[in-house]
């Protein structure tokens, strides 16, 4: 069984996050992907825990759960690329490979004559990906991004969280590190697209992909209500600003999602709480009607919502058709029943440790499906079979790139 990016190899020079959630899509598409890293260190991520993957003895290993998360189906190359030595092997490297994607300070791989503009002389179909916080052009080039800082600059903050003047308010960030996570998706499509193009053209090019510009596509709709009426949205917690009831409710044993997205699903929902005067109070006819009068409506259905409980409230209500949801931590998502059903929990065997529980891709192929044919490497684990096998080096060339005080 073939998969889609066969033949596709990836040279993959970027570590903590967004690059590498590209380069594991891309792995997870079929594309062989050598992840180059610093001798005797590697992925700054590998030193984020705890939790380490435990090898046999129960020791901890190299591999902190942070990179385990974003670096299956990857070989690791250990190389030096401050030194001659190690330079020109990226070049070679790069001469083979149908991809560079990096994640360097602007500027800073152009000093080691690794830059796009110095690779495709030496192989004019590369596509070459930069990841940055704020892209390559403007007054903000050079500084340096970080997730945290980007959802705030980016406007994300400014609407999440609960509303200033209730418990709690203020900005909050998201959970998880979403402008990274999705400029890795929005690189791995426009990798895809350059790819295409090369296909049609013979002609490689360059990517410029940042941060802070993902972060600003990403607010949507948010996005498009603010440039249609002047106005910035503002924090609205769990309620939903265009949308009444769209938020959460305390059942009478804890919190669920409740999602009423037209009229006819809001007469299902009072109906099933045994409140259908609701339906026919002029404040609360329709949508417009609901979000003008939000402030009376939410009192009268959490009342309603406390009288029955969370179980109770989903069974009835997704009998009606009505949205709704429980709020579960991890451990209740990986035991639910849809999760387990749509194999989202693998297990990759490793050497060292035994079957690693990752999280498989939500990509579904009917001809080409993902496979996970490599765990997450151990540092420095594929270098030799990848310079002997690839580039001819020997074992001197080899131990060179190791570089000065490597720990290796």
């Amino acid at each position: 069984m073939t998969t889609a990016l066969e033949g596709i190899r990836v040279l993959d020079l970027s570590r903590v996050l967004a690059g590498p959630w590209c380069a594991q899509n891309l792995a997870d598409l079929g594309a062989e992907v050598i992840k180059v890293e610093r001798p005797g260190a590697g992925d700054d991520t590998r030193g984020w825990g705890p939790p380490f993957l435990k090898d046999h003895a129960g020791q901890d290993t190299d591999s902190s759960a942070y990179y385990l998360a974003a670096n299956r189906g990857k070989k690791s190359v250990t190389i030096d690329i401050s030194s001659a030595a190690g330079q020109q092997a990226i070049r070679e490297l790069a001469k083979l490979s149908d991809v560079v994607l990096e994640n360097y300070k602007v500027g800073q791989l152009k000093k080691y004559g690794l830059d796009y503009e110095s690779l495709r002389q030496i192989n004019p179909g590369l596509v070459y990906c930069s990841v940055t916080g704020f892209g390559q052009t403007g007054p903000w080039a050079h500084r340096p991004g970080y997730d945290f800082i980007i959802q705030a600059m980016g406007g994300l903050m400014s609407v999440t969280g609960e509303a200033d003047d209730q418990p709690g308010g203020g900005p909050q960030k998201v959970g998880v590190a979403v402008a990274d996570l999705m400029t890795g998706m929005y690189s791995t499509q426009a990798i895809l697209a350059a790819l295409f193009h090369r296909q049609r053209t013979g002609e490689g090019q360059y990517i410029d992909m940042a941060l802070l510009d993902v972060q600003v596509a990403m607010m949507a709709n948010m996005n498009t209500n603010y440039l249609v009426s002047g106005q910035p949205p503002r924090r609205w917690g769990n309620a939903h600003p265009n949308l009444v009831p769209y938020q959460t409710f305390k059942a009478a044993d804890g919190w669920i999602i409740i999602a009423v997205g037209n009229d006819e699903q809001f007469r299902r929902f009072c109906e099933t709480g045994g409140r259908p005067e609701l339906v026919t109070d002029p404040r609360f006819l329709r949508v417009r009607d609901r979000i003008n009068n939000r402030d009376q409506l939410i009192p009268l259905l959490s009342e309603m919502v406390a009288t029955k409980t969370s179980e109770q409230w989903i069974s009835e209500l997704e009998a009606a058709s009505v949205p709704c949801g429980p709020i579960n931590d991890l451990a209740q998502v990986f035991r639910n029943p849809q999760v387990v059903a749509r194999g989202l929990r693998v297990d990759i065997e490793r050497e060292d440790s035994g079957p690693i529980k990752l999280v498989g891709s939500p990509m579904k192929f009917s001809g080409t499906p993902v496979q996970y044919k490599l765990p997450p490497p151990r540092l420095g684990e594929h270098t030799r079979s990848v310079l002997s096998e690839l580039l001819g080096y020997d074992d001197a060339q080899i131990e060179a790139l190791k570089g000065r005080n490597s720990g290796q």
